[in-house]
């Protein structure tokens, strides 16, 4: 249930994974049209939050009357912090979720789906995001290293991802923690056109203006990879849960979330590979 949407900016909002992809453009962004107080909270951020340590949940609540929430993978504290959240006064909940996380299994995106069903359950406003792959993936962390190396290799297939611009969810989330009318609204966020991972990499390859090439390797291939390369089980079957969902077709529509809360369309992949490889980050 829901309560009726508020006409008023929240004056503190408290962003969780503050210092992450979406978390660190929304505190940027709130902070820059300075109508609220904004909280950057993280575990080693201006205020300390840790979902593991309990005791930092109420020090970051104070104050805050709406909540960016990125949950953990484990879904276990969320409807505890939910809870208090809700009597610490937070009166609007902005979940950070997955396009498709209905149609995930149990080895992907669990705390997603807690954080959602606890909003839902909570007296409070809430609105869900749903965004896809994040343009930013090829450039910060989880495929920059394989582009430098010149070969991306993944269990896809021809299956087509809209990958979306971050600093796009960012706006949307921050827009729909300050302004009215999105509670009880779940909004799918994805870029204009759908590509496949193959067409994503000769993408920013041609922006790089280096070989670099696509791979298609079997699940088993992948988690042997990723195990060979340090990463945990539990990531590696994670992200193995993520690819199939996407081989499964469940994140491949294009949708016009992005355009229904900003009023604009999504910005497009290629324009901004070729802006960042002028960085010379894929070098």
């Amino acid at each position: 249930m829901t309560t009726k949407s508020t006409h008023r900016t929240p004056s503190g909002i408290l962003v969780l994974g503050a210092t992450g992809k979406t978390g660190r453009r929304i505190v940027a962004r709130l902070r820059a049209s300075g109508n609220a107080t904004v909280l950057a909270a993280s575990r080693s951020g201006e205020v300390r939050f840790d979902w593991t340590l309990p005791d930092t949940w109420e020090p970051a609540l104070a104050g805050a009357e709406a909540l960016y929430l990125i949950a953990p993978d484990d879904p276990s504290p969320v409807k505890e912090f939910v809870t208090r959240a809700e009597a610490s006064g937070v009166r609007r909940f902005v979940v950070l979720s997955g396009h498709g996380i209905e149609q995930a299994g149990e080895g992907f995106g669990r705390g997603m789906a807690a954080a959602e069903d606890a909003v839902r359950g909570s007296g409070a406003e809430w609105t869900l995001l749903r965004p896809n792959n994040f343009f930013q993936n090829f450039d910060e962390d989880l495929w920059l290293a394989p582009l430098r190396a010149g070969r991306l290799g993944l269990p896809i297939g021809d299956m087509p991802e809209p990958f979306v611009d971050a600093d796009d969810v960012a706006a949307v989330a921050a827009a729909v923690l300050t302004e009215s009318g999105h509670a009880g609204r779940t909004y799918d966020l994805s870029g204009p056109r759908a590509l496949t991972f193959a067409e994503a990499t000769e993408t920013i390859a041609r922006a790089a203006g280096r070989p670099v090439r696509y791979e298609e390797l079997t699940p088993e291939a992948y988690r042997a990879e990723l195990l060979a390369q340090g990463w945990p089980e539990s990531a590696a079957d994670s992200l193995g849960a993520m690819f199939a969902l996407h081989r499964a077709g469940h994140t491949a529509e294009v949708t016009d979330g992005v355009r229904q809360v900003l009023g604009r369309e999504a910005a497009d992949l290629e324009p901004w590979a070729r802006r960042i490889a002028a960085s010379g980050v894929w070098a």
